[in-house]
């Protein structure tokens, strides 16, 4: 099979794992910048160009797509949509998913609990809506953020109100998040490939800290996900349209919290907590799927 990949840096952990589990499969891969992909749109000829080359005889595209591309990153996955090739990560997935948002209300409206969230447009309500959060500390959320980057902890209604001003004035568009203190600062990720959990650990976040991603220093364990953590994951990852993702829950005595739905998760982590080959689990996934 012709794959490509759609990754801007072709020596990140992830691509370069799925490079190397395709071509031990005998592929024939290659990784193309998405920001550097020129679109021409016109009946019936519609192309993708890459250096002022068409992209032609593809059987199958891996998107990994960062935040800060999303939206062009969707329109070069469209393109290749349009053309009917296999993509592991469909354009309208992307977006509902990768917008905090938009991913909540989707999920809440199809049963998955996830925690209380307040979305205020208006800074002339949000002393209103701090008090409907309830108890302190709250966390304060870039709709856009990913890594645990713009997660904020707000540890008093005051402490709210100035970190909600500094964003209204610099226009960026955040949340409120109820903080959920039973889960003592970890989390659990499981990771879907072609509807099956294939791998899943628990993150601990660092002493003095609240985020448990692994990129701001938290640690990680193997898990073995309990039934209703399972279903709840695969549900969400179905809901939402994606054949892979990474589904970060929050444990509760009432159940899973699902607090959003990776659309290209990273790999190291997973592959390096489980010692699974995820890679080589999404490779075999093509391989079912663009045939």
């Amino acid at each position: 099979m012709n794959i490509i990949i759609l990754s801007r840096n072709a020596s990140l952990y992830s691509t370069d794992s799925l490079v190397i589990a395709a071509r031990k499969r005998n592929h024939y891969v290659r990784v193309i910048d998405h920001m550097m992909c020129d679109l021409i749109i016109e009946n019936a000829q519609s192309k993708i160009l890459f250096n002022n080359q068409p992209v032609n005889r593809v059987d199958a595209i891996i998107p990994r797509i960062g935040s800060t591309a999303t939206s062009y990153g969707a329109a070069v996955i469209r393109q290749f949509e349009s053309q009917g090739i296999f993509t592991t990560l469909g354009s309208d997935p992307l977006l509902k998913a990768r917008d905090k948002l938009s991913c909540l209300q989707i999920l809440e409206s199809q049963g998955i609990a996830v925690p209380k969230t307040i979305y205020c447009s208006n800074q002339y309500t949000m002393p209103y809506l701090l008090e409907q959060m309830g108890e302190y500390p709250v966390i304060i959320k870039l709709i856009s953020g990913t890594q645990g980057m713009g997660v904020i902890l707000a540890e008093n209604k005051t402490n709210a109100e100035s970190i909600l001003e500094a964003f209204h004035v610099t226009k960026e568009k955040v949340i409120l998040q109820k903080f959920i203190k039973e889960a003592k600062g970890a989390d659990i990720r499981a990771l879907v490939v072609g509807g099956e959990v294939v791998g899943a650990m628990k993150r601990q976040a660092r002493a003095g800290d609240f985020r448990s991603n692994l990129h701001r220093g938290a640690t990680s364990e193997l898990v073995k996900l309990t039934a209703q953590q399972e279903e709840v994951a695969l549900k969400a990852t179905k809901i939402l349209g994606l054949n892979i993702s990474g589904v970060d829950m929050l444990i509760t005595d009432a159940g899973p919290l699902v607090l959003e739905v990776n659309a290209s998760p990273g790999l190291e982590g997973i592959e390096g907590t489980t010692k699974v080959d995820i890679s080589g689990k999404i490779i075999t996934f093509i391989e079912k799927s663009a045939l």
